[in-house]
């Protein structure tokens, strides 16, 4: 059997062009969807009477055998069927004949192959969703059991004020609860059927587009034919969302890299997710947070290409388009294999909390403590209040100490208006649990912060 488009041409295809203009090599990853879409297709033609029973059987019991053959590894793959689409059509109708033939009325490449690509794009967001909830749980956990364990929270990577550890990785699992909802906000928006729309204006045969969108378990069909097979906007989203989930990642995975070195220490990595060096017996490298670092450039690379591939394309389908697979399949499989080594990472590593406590005790923490308290105790104005402290961590300095070392008479001297119980308003403690106002790092508010989030982890996995 020739191409199945070659009725009109007069020489074949080169191998060359075979090779170039193919996309098998690739596209097969799609077979379970193309296998899916084609099944349904052919049930709604069969409810419509454009397939009788019979010849819907025959496609039912040949797609049967097509499936097994390929997940046996004894289908065969060539390349001059261009796609996973040609290359299923041909081995059905190898298979079952003339019915074969028929599957594809009502239906054209264009959205055949929106309708599968988008069956993977919802399938995966699903995936990646159970995953995130995965992390956002052992992230939950970790933060249970590290309310009260100090952490030095920084800006401008300088100490800055005492914070507790859970409340540090809170904010993580904060982040990875917005990648969440855009994974499920995409997922609804894009929940809608592109088959039926043929080439790019529908088709004159009398299908039922409804049937086809309930069986594949969209909400609805698209409306409008000339966008559908024009869009790919469900992959941008795929892509612009683990794009910034991995952003995400990167940040955590840079601060585990210099938490888990010598100058730090808050954090000992596993051996079972660490690697050496073929030189340095010494040596425990963070390759995995390293990589999780690096992958992330991958997938702003493919949201970039995808987005330059569709910037100037007329309506409708163009061959350009092809290329919005190899990068998509990419993100999607970093996304998944980072979530999943990301969450045993977590779950191994030891948490040092004596070090992690001992660096609180420097860069002068409790500072704006001793601001906040000349402006509570002493009524001084902050402007002011901030002036003095700054002569406070100067003499702390030129001590060599902490500035929530110095005595209550040191800091009098410094100012004849504070009294004996700024000592306690100085406690890295005190100062950590001080900041009880709602999203704030004392341990009551963080627990609240578990709490709530917990709640949402499960109702997400009840709905």
């Amino acid at each position: 059997m020739g191409k199945m488009w070659s009725g009109r041409f007069s020489e074949n295809a080169s191998s060359l062009l075979d090779q170039f203009n193919a996309s098998l090599n690739f596209d097969k990853k799609l077979y379970e969807y193309d296998i899916k879409g084609s099944l349904a297709h052919a049930k709604m033609l069969n409810a419509q009477g454009i397939l009788t029973d019979q010849e819907y059987q025959d496609i039912v019991k040949g797609m049967q055998q097509v499936l097994k053959e390929i997940e046996s590894d004894e289908f065969v793959f060539d390349i001059s069927d261009e796609d996973i689409h040609m290359a299923i059509e041909k081995r059905l109708t190898q298979l079952i004949g003339d019915a074969g033939k028929k599957l594809h009325t009502a239906r054209s490449r264009n959205d055949q192959v929106a309708l599968d690509f988008r069956l993977y794009v919802q399938a995966h967001n699903e995936i990646i969703r159970e995953r995130i909830l995965n992390l956002v749980e052992t992230f939950i956990d970790l933060s249970k059991k590290h309310t009260e364990t100090m952490l030095p929270g920084m800006t401008h990577l300088q100490h800055a004020q005492p914070i507790n550890f859970g409340y540090h990785m809170m904010a993580y699992a904060s982040m990875l609860k917005r990648d969440y909802e855009r994974f499920e906000s995409s997922f609804e928006r894009n929940n809608v059927s592109p088959i039926g729309c043929a080439a790019l204006a529908g088709t004159p045969h009398p299908i039922d587009r409804n049937m086809t969108a309930k069986e594949l378990g969209f909400y609805a069909p698209t409306l409008n034919c000339l966008d559908t097979v024009s869009d790919r906007d469900f992959a941008l989203e795929m892509l612009f969302n683990v794009a910034t989930m991995m952003m995400h990642i990167s940040r955590l995975a840079e601060e585990l890299i210099l938490w888990s070195s010598s100058e730090f220490g808050f954090v000992t990595l596993s051996d079972a997710y660490s690697t050496g060096s073929s030189i340095m017996p010494q040596k425990k490298n963070p390759d995995v947070p390293e990589l999780l670092r690096g992958k992330t450039g991958r997938t702003y690379g493919n949201l970039v290409a995808l987005l330059t591939v569709m910037k100037g394309l007329p309506l409708a389908y163009n061959k350009d388009m092809q290329e919005d697979k190899e990068g998509t399949f990419d993100s999607v499989e970093t996304a998944e294999i980072s979530l999943t080594i990301l969450n045993e990472v977590i779950k191994t590593m030891t948490v040092n909390k004596e070090r992690m406590e001992q660096a609180c005790k420097v860069g002068h923490l409790s500072a704006t403590d001793l601001a906040d308290y000349l402006v509570e105790k002493c009524h001084i104005p902050f402007r002011e209040a901030h002036f003095i402290t700054g002569h406070a961590v100067a003499f702390a300095e030129q001590k060599g100490v902490d500035l929530s070392e110095l005595t209550a008479e040191e800091l009098h001297a410094i100012d004849k208006r504070v009294s004996p119980d700024v000592v306690e308003y100085l406690s890295i403690r005190h100062s950590m649990n001080a900041r009880n106002s709602e999203g704030g790092t004392s341990t009551r508010k963080t627990e609240e912060q578990i709490e709530k989030l917990e709640e949402w982890v499960k109702e997400k996995r009840v709905g």
